[in-house]
């Protein structure tokens, strides 16, 4: 195996779930050295390609399905943070998550729907169809959590996002 490979190969061990574009950023070769050796470490079964909500993510074989859709939505700062109160506060109802964590409604439901497919966290209605929020895989869940930090650009798209959707709800209850 070339240095450059092995190079690769240890940069997803240490972040497993990486995208493409950070993957590029953190290296000193070119995008397409990069495609290159990522395509000869897939067919070699040393790493594994997923694509998640736009972005391909790069993982290390001994991540299964579960576990890699997870490491993908753990990268944003947003879905961190509804984790982490879950984690804390389960189980707890949608609004009190938003304004706790003050962000907009529709910016938890979103990140919710992502978590709710990946089996991450559980919707459960009650006799009056109120919903409240559990984690799925709550003794999974924490210990994958600790294994990601998300990159500065997964941040600021994350707070971008925040601040346009509490600019846009604010317009709309001000009408």
């Amino acid at each position: 195996m070339s240095d450059t490979r092995r190079q690769i190969r240890a940069q997803v061990r240490a972040n497993a779930g990486i995208h493409f574009n950070e993957l590029v950023r953190e290296s000193a070769y070119a995008p397409g050295q990069i495609q290159y050796h990522v395509r000869r470490l897939i067919d070699a079964g040393e790493l594994v390609r997923e694509e998640c909500y736009g972005q391909t993510h790069y993982y290390p074989p001994q991540y299964d399905e579960w576990e890699r859709g997870a490491l993908a939505l753990f990268r944003r700062e947003t879905v961190r943070e509804i984790v982490v109160y879950l984690i804390e506060h389960e189980p707890c109802r949608p609004a009190t998550v938003a304004d706790d964590l003050d962000i907009a409604r529709s910016t938890l439901e979103y990140h919710l729907d992502h978590l709710v497919e990946r089996d991450i966290v559980d919707k459960r209605y009650d006799e009056r169809n109120h919903v409240t929020l559990a984690l799925a895989n709550p003794e999974r869940t924490a210990p994958l959590l600790s294994e990601v930090t998300p990159t500065v650009p997964d941040r600021l798209v994350d707070r971008f996002t925040r601040l346009v959707d509490g600019l846009l709800e604010n317009a709309s209850e001000s009408r």
